[in-house]
């Protein structure tokens, strides 16, 4: 079973996608498994992680919706909020549902980047850490060594960082993120998603080599048994098509990328980290 870990879908007139106005260019319109599963055949893949894009139990409801009539989704990331004093009853709801398989809040987005060290956000990890519901970090480099502190009060959480954190591949900077990646990969239950790498080089001219320094550390540092592919389509389109986001990480992996490794990185990983049954 080949994987797409990381994707989006909306429905613009929901209206609870903050960040998402006429501005957006190509993403300001409707993307529905219509739209993607063309893609997902030319590339071989079997089934998708649809993770969320907007800050509401509404929209978390409006995509387990949606996985309940797509087989090519295998499990939907939703939102909760970690703030609120019904969390822990929340969260047991939503796992109820088979095809709910993690939360992401947006921390990227949050004004204070302590936030994930506030006391009733710390209570959160801690429900999640004892039920073992999978949780993405949704962060800039900036916010890596926060993540740390986590890890270190909860070092049982089940956690993968989306987007290798958004590295400054459009400038090629490397540290501090290089070395404060390797301290969040010194834990052993973080994983770390070969996704969303596109958007953050130029949209105009980036070519896999401006990728390469990226992807390898973060293979180096996690190890083959705990990167997974993800698109993040529909987003990646603002740099590059479905093809040309997969094109780009074979090139960037070469000869590294053996059958077996194949196999983790494209599906096994995604299947085990999430709990995804064939």
């Amino acid at each position: 079973m080949r994987i797409d870990a990381h994707q989006h879908y909306w429905v613009v007139s929901r209206g609870d996608y903050g960040w998402l106005t006429p501005a957006s260019g190509i993403l300001y319109r409707d993307y529905l498994p219509k739209d993607l599963k063309p893609h997902l055949e030319r590339e071989g893949i079997d089934r998708t992680i649809v993770v969320q894009a907007a800050p509401t139990v509404a929209e978390t409801r409006f995509l387990l919706e949606l996985a309940e009539t797509e087989p090519t989704i295998a499990g939907v990331v939703g939102w909760l909020d970690m703030e609120d004093e019904g969390f822990a009853d929340a969260l047991a709801q939503f796992m109820a549902h088979p095809k709910f398989c993690g939360i992401r809040p947006m921390i990227q987005d949050l004004p204070d980047d302590d936030w994930m060290l506030r006391p009733a956000v710390q209570r959160a990890f801690k429900e999640l850490e004892r039920v073992g519901c999978p949780f993405d970090f949704l962060t800039y480099p900036r916010h890596l060594p926060r993540v740390v502190r986590v890890l270190e009060a909860f070092p049982n959480l089940r956690c993968v960082i989306d987007h290798l954190s958004k590295p400054p591949i459009r400038t090629g900077q490397l540290e501090p993120w290089r070395t404060d990646l390797a301290r969040v990969a010194a834990f052993p239950n973080v994983w770390c998603k070969l996704s969303g790498m596109v958007t953050e080089a130029d949209h105009a001219r980036w070519t896999p080599a401006d990728l390469a320094p990226y992807a390898r550390h973060a293979v180096e540092v996690f190890g083959w048994e705990r990167v997974m592919f993800g698109s993040d389509w529909p987003v990646c389109l603002l740099a590059a098509e479905y093809g040309q986001v997969v094109a780009a990480l074979r090139e960037v992996l070469g000869d590294a990328l053996t059958p077996e490794r194949e196999g983790k990185l494209f599906g096994e990983n995604a299947a085990r980290f999430y709990g995804i049954a064939e």
